[in-house]
């Protein structure tokens, strides 16, 4: 079964958590913009579905941090504020940076390889201009990095971050002029790991981090600008 945001619906799941996902999935790509109002009744039929399970996902969904509820207005897809962006980032900077510097004592040769595979089909994603796949390729190849540290509470932190850092990531991959940015960047973070180069690859963890932030600063300001 497929909705009409586009994305599959997986029948084999309780339909309030397709309907969750779906929402989420939504949110996450922009397919329902920051500030867009969440009507059960409209998302509903959108979706096929009755108005409960979508009140449910709706507060779930507020529950992450990705819909604001307010009395009167009720809800909507959460907006991207440059402070909110920030909180996400400061933390994320601090623990990408932390990930490759333990990835250089710790990464398996197996493991290596996969990060080597995927920074070339993060490129062949970014040839395509799909900036779904791309982002997709972004989180696989940035995971790859994550799980080779072996700190469980190191990667239990990160996919606490993981849902807002997707919406941020989005945003940034939407602008094509930075996607050769992103593809020089993770090699010079995996040619770091190779090395073992905790500083270089530390220091291009940061980097990464830092010019997605501008961009997306930039993304939030054009908005403004246009919505005033």
């Amino acid at each position: 079964m497929q909705d009409s945001f586009g994305t599959n619906m997986d029948e084999f799941l309780p339909l309030r958590d397709v309907v969750f996902n779906t929402l989420r999935q939504a949110i996450l790509i922009g397919e329902l913009r920051p500030g867009e109002r969440l009507m059960e009744i409209h998302l509903a039929n959108r979706l096929g579905v009755s108005r409960t399970p979508i009140r449910e996902a709706i507060h779930k969904l507020a529950q992450e941090g990705l819909v604001t509820i307010t009395p009167r207005r009720g809800a909507e897809v959460a907006q991207i504020t440059e402070k909110s962006m920030n909180d996400v980032l400061e933390v994320r900077r601090a623990l990408d940076a932390l990930c490759v510097e333990l990835a250089c004592d710790r990464i398996t040769e197996e493991k290596l390889e996969a990060l080597r595979e995927a920074c070339d089909h993060f490129e062949q994603c970014v040839q395509s201009g799909d900036s779904k796949q791309i982002a997709q390729a972004d989180v696989a190849l940035h995971d790859i990095i994550v799980e080779a540290t072996g700190n469980q509470r190191l990667i239990q932190l990160i996919n606490n971050l993981s849902e807002q850092m997707y919406r941020y990531r989005f945003e940034y991959i939407k602008d094509s002029s930075q996607h050769q940015t992103l593809v020089d960047e993770h090699r010079i973070i995996y040619e770091s790991i190779v090395r073992k180069d905790k500083d270089t690859a530390a220091a291009a963890a940061r980097t990464h981090i830092d010019n997605q932030e501008k961009a997306i600063i930039r993304q939030i300001r054009l908005d403004r600008g246009k919505a005033e």
